[in-house]
């Protein structure tokens, strides 16, 4: 098919190696898409070197391999405008045959092991360039712009997961002004970050988190950059009070600025960034309280674990009702969760453990019926363990270890059909284990060491069946395998049939009392012959106490009624 200009054969299951197959006589071929299929394809691209026309080469999701065949002295013939080949394998050196084209304004390479330097000659020789992706491909060497003067239409530079090291070009930002998305994580990069990146007032995705970056933060970054949708800096050096005046950030919807050495306090001008939907600022060195105004945020997600925040929570914490995730762990949080949480229907995650809160667990989490994990573990909560959280029918992991808590465990916990792990250790809980846990058939992990429980543990079935002694020690009264407490007798009623609801008990009690004492009252007024009857049944009532309180008691004279003599 010597004039078939296009031809995609995608999203297959086509195997062989490339170097075998007759598409180096397709001479007029213009487009060739071979992506997702089995394909071996050689780094050096040399099948395709006499394809004079090619414009276009998708070979995405194959398998890449380095090329051993003598095509290194030889010039390819076509002049590519996009290159996708994001494939498995390792392709040795990074390919020469692509220092010859100049006319590229797509490239993608990721995922393929390759050694040596970054290619910097790559930006210089491609003036067109708009995207490049060099994705997880183990580059050493620096990232260096050849020539200073350089001014790129690149908008699109991921260079993730490399090796690559030293610091960011002070002028990335005065060569690349045109770039929407930067991506330099996960490499060795050191330094400060470059003020030049303001200078990218398109900049809509910069990800510079998990390198070894050092010293401030500059405040020009959040003032040139007004496009910025997603802010990354985490896992790095990063140090200086987080007190920035100019946020501004009308676009901003993902700040994550984790494990760095920030001090300092949620500064309130980010309550300016109406559009912020994730805040990540865990594992720094913040202090203070948790500002009022991140209730009148639309946040989804929000993580300020392991910091030094103190005091309690606003009672506006959820107002905007759009929370669905919530980490707050190792803080010196402290109160009570009684009204912290009103509005957050939508949680699917909530982290407060290894805080200072005190207190009862608030009943109303049991209406969350979109948690799938609660930890409120490492706390200084007492009272009961609310038997609404047995209604919580999505939970996964529930958390309730190392506090003060008391009272049995509930038996609704049977209805949490979706637990995997279930902890409530380190308690001063009673009573016995329900034995309706058992048809807890996801439960994996399962823990009521050192409490007060007594009983029979539950029967060795299904999940329970993988349970050692450690998810029960520290019990003295509780018996049965897998402890080495022999259980001796029946066991109780209440054992057979679960503890009783003592809540539940009053209300019906009080109910049918009410409802009787209407029911006599109404047949009274009803039939007045009953009612006579029911008089006379009192007065006699009454007469007959009275003759038996002086027959048997010594009754003052001043009480007794004058009785004529007989």
């Amino acid at each position: 098919m010597t004039n078939l200009q296009a031809l995609n054969i995608s999203f297959n299951h086509f195997t062989g190696n490339i170097s075998l197959s007759p598409f180096g006589s397709l001479t007029s071929i213009r487009d060739l898409q071979l992506s997702d299929n089995h394909f071996q394809i050689p780094i050096s691209l040399g099948p395709f070197f006499n394809l004079s026309k090619l414009k276009h080469l998708n070979g995405d999701n194959n398998e890449i391999y380095e090329s051993t065949e003598p095509v290194h002295n030889l010039i390819p013939r076509f002049q590519l405008q996009s290159l996708s080949l994001a494939c498995s394998g390792f392709g040795g050196l990074f390919p020469k045959s692509l220092y010859y084209q100049h006319d590229l304004q797509f490239l993608d390479l990721s995922h393929i092991k390759m050694t040596g330097e970054f290619p910097s000659w790559l930006l210089q020789n491609n003036t067109k360039l708009e995207k490049l992706y060099l994705v997880n491909n183990s580059l050493l060497g620096s990232f260096q712009l050849a020539n200073h003067s350089l001014v790129s239409w690149l908008s699109h530079l991921d260079i993730s997961r490399n090796r690559i090291h030293n610091q960011i070009p002070t002028e990335i930002g005065a060569c690349f002004p045109r770039l929407v998305f930067l991506n330099l994580s996960r490499n060795d990069f050191s330094g400060s970050i470059p003020s030049s990146i303001s200078n990218m007032s398109l900049l809509e995705v910069l990800d510079l988190s998990n390198n070894g970056l050092s010293g401030n933060i500059p405040e020009q970054l959040v003032e040139g950059c007004l496009s910025l949708g997603v802010l990354v800096l985490s896992n790095n050096y990063l140090k200086g009070q987080f007190l920035w005046k100019k946020f501004n950030l009308t676009y901003l919807t993902e700040l994550i600025l984790k494990g760095n050495q920030l001090t300092g306090i949620l500064p309130n001008s980010l309550s300016n960034c109406s559009a912020l939907q994730t805040l990540d600022v865990s594992l720094n060195n913040l202090s203070g309280k948790i500002p009022r105004w991140i209730g009148n945020m639309f946040l989804q997600y929000l993580d300020l674990s392991e910091n030094n925040l103190f005091g309690s929570l606003p009672c506006s914490f959820c107002s905007s009702g759009t929370m669905t995730e919530v980490y707050l762990s190792k803080n010196k949080l402290e109160g009570s969760l009684i009204g912290a949480l009103d509005g957050c229907l939508l949680l699917n995650k909530l982290d407060l453990s290894h805080n200072s809160l005190t207190g009862e667990i608030p009943f109303k989490l049991g209406y969350l019926g979109n948690l799938n994990k609660l930890d409120l573990s490492h706390n200084s909560l007492t009272g009961e363990i609310p038997f609404k959280l047995g209604y919580l029918g999505n939970i996964q992991v529930l958390n309730l270890s190392h506090n003060s808590l008391t009272g049995p465990i509930p038996p609704t916990f049977s209805n949490l059909k979706k637990i995997e792990s279930l902890d409530i250790s380190y308690n001063n809980l009673n009573g016995e284990i329900p034995y309706q846990l058992v048809d807890l058939d996801s439960l994996a992990a399962f823990s009521v060491a050192y409490n007060n429980l007594s009983g029979k543990t539950p029967e060795m079935a299904a999940q329970f069946a993988t349970l050692n002694r450690s998810s029960y020690e520290g019990n003295p009264l509780l018996c049965g395998p897998p402890l080495t407490n022999n259980c001796t007798g029946e066991p109780s009623p209440l054992s057979r049939y679960g503890f009783i609801d003592m809540q539940a008990f009053y209300v019906t009690f009080s109910v049918a009392y009410i409802i009787n004492l209407l029911a006599i009252g109404a047949v009274l007024y009803i039939n007045p012959h009953w009612r006579r009857a029911w008089f006379y049944f009192i007065r006699e009532s009454i007469n007959n106490c009275y003759y038996f309180l002086v027959d048997n008691l010594h009754v003052p004279a001043r009480f007794r009624r004058f009785q004529p003599c007989v």
